[in-house]
């Protein structure tokens, strides 16, 4: 079986690049290969990164507002920093956390988990005095409230 050429499709695959499509989905649409149609668009002048669709709108996730897009560009979520900060008050699950690390205290031994710091070592505060200095808390009756011990 003959395998197809770009040069069979020379018209679709100029349409198709000049209305901004990526070699991948022309490559898809067409049941060529990728490098085949790249190595086309090369030779044909229609390389290099394509948007013919300039600055679109779109829609703030919290306020609703319109928002200008740049392509190109990362796509905008929010107006402003401060619809991005009340959004993320309102809708905490919705943040995508990636530093979450588990450990186990050296001190007391309970596991706790910790946001950002990597290198974690104790549950509180409490432990790490411990640790770093022999303290003991105890609650001192006369004062009403805890006292550190050496």
């Amino acid at each position: 079986m003959k395998e197809k050429t770009p040069s069979e499709y020379s018209d679709q695959i100029r349409s198709m690049r000049e209305s901004g499509m990526s070699y991948k989905k022309i490559s898809d649409a067409l049941g060529l290969k990728f490098n085949s149609v790249r190595s086309y668009c090369k030779l044909h002048d229609l390389g290099g990164v394509r948007d013919f669709s300039g600055p679109y709108e779109d829609h703030c996730l919290f306020c609703g507002k319109e928002i200008i897009q740049n392509p190109g560009r990362k796509k905008k979520k929010f107006c402003s920093d401060e619809c991005r900060q009340k959004y993320y008050v309102v809708n905490p699950e919705k943040i995508n956390r990636k530093a979450i690390y588990q450990y186990e205290c050296l001190t007391c031994g309970k596991t706790f988990t910790a946001y950002g710091n990597s290198h974690r070592k104790y549950c509180s505060s409490r432990c790490f005095m411990t640790a770093r200095h022999g303290y003991r808390e105890y609650w001192d009756k006369e004062k009403r409230e805890k006292v550190w011990q050496f």
